[in-house]
């Protein structure tokens, strides 16, 4: 009985290793398909599997990390015609850069919720911008060693990976952590608000990234609006979209991006992004705080009056109106 359980728990595991091994793998091909060649390295605007990566072992702990490591040597693999010592090297540190950032924010005690400003803040500092210069550094300092990547060009190529696997962590590790707890609304005058929001952000996410006039600032509201009204329910679905649909823009040239060299749209697209991410979580975070700060204080001051009630003096009983006293 004690045997048969134990293989069954080392079944699931494998079986759920298997998953993140094929979800970061087919979230990587997606990431290439926006590739860009930075000083005749090859990076992507966002990483999803890096955000894919932190959110698993979020969810089942650092036991999955060995479907994370398989992930990243396939990935890498798919890239080169054969399996070298600096693929397996830059996988190695591809997948150590999210059980790094998983480790420093277990530390921290966060919370999966994202209910508080301290989890969005050590997120955004510890698990996307701390964590990834792992993976940069592996990636970059690799290609420099073996001779491919000139002294010169290194921090250039460092920055366009890390603003790659941090923008991956930003954007899709909240999505991911929030489809736990999200639940359809209710056919009322809430899902009319959620699809007016979803037209909105579809319609001027487009206008933003492909005219020429530079209205990029025009997703904000919109980002405004979901994070207020949804919290991270509706900001981080709201990020994602704008985050690729700006990606796409940015490289096909057109709209604000029209006419700049690579390095200028990935630096464009770095801040665009980042920028994004950090209204999307820190706003959802707080007005998640207050909403359940509200909630306390009013069972709180529930409670107090309850037992305030409970404990007031009762008065006498007066005399039987009908002048025989009371019983």
């Amino acid at each position: 009985m004690i045997r048969s359980e134990v293989h069954r728990r080392r079944a699931v595991l494998a079986g759920q290793m298997l998953v993140i091994a094929a979800a970061y793998f087919g979230s990587g091909q997606l990431g290439l398909l926006r590739q860009v060649a930075v000083q005749s390295s090859v990076v992507t605007p966002l990483w999803p599997p890096s955000g894919i990566a932190l959110a698993s072992m979020l969810y089942l702990g650092a036991r999955i990390w060995p479907g994370v490591a398989l992930g990243s040597l396939l990935t890498v693999m798919s890239l080169s015609d054969s399996l070298t010592f600096w693929g397996v090297a830059v996988a190695t540190g591809s997948a150590l850069a999210p059980l790094c950032s998983y480790l420093a924010l277990r530390v921290v005690g966060f919370r999966t919720e994202l209910n508080r400003l301290r989890d969005g803040l050590a997120l955004v500092f510890l698990g996307a911008m701390g964590g990834m210069m792992i993976s940069a550094t592996s990636g970059a300092g690799v290609q420099f060693l073996s001779g491919s990547l000139p002294a010169g060009q290194f921090w250039q190529v460092w920055s366009a990976w890390w603003a790659g696997d941090a923008m991956g962590v930003l954007m899709v590790t909240p999505l991911l952590l929030v489809l736990r707890r999200v639940r359809m609304p209710r056919l009322d005058d809430r899902w009319t608000e959620t699809m007016a929001l979803a037209v909105v952000a579809v319609g001027v996410t487009t206008v933003a990234t492909r005219s020429s006039l530079s209205m990029i600032y025009l997703v904000f509201p919109v980002l405004v609006w979901a994070a207020l009204r949804f919290q991270l329910a509706g900001s981080a679905p709201c990020a994602l979209l704008m985050s690729v649909m700006a990606i796409v823009a940015g490289t096909d040239g057109v709209g604000p991006f029209e006419d700049h060299s690579v390095l200028q749209v990935m630096l464009n697209l770095s801040v665009l992004n980042g920028c994004v991410a950090l209204t999307a979580l820190l706003l959802a975070a707080i007005v998640t705080e207050h909403n359940n700060i509200r909630h306390e204080t009013e069972v709180a001051c529930e409670e107090l009056a309850a037992l305030v009630e409970e404990l007031a003096p009762r008065p006498p009983a007066g005399p039987d109106p009908s002048g025989r006293g009371a019983v």
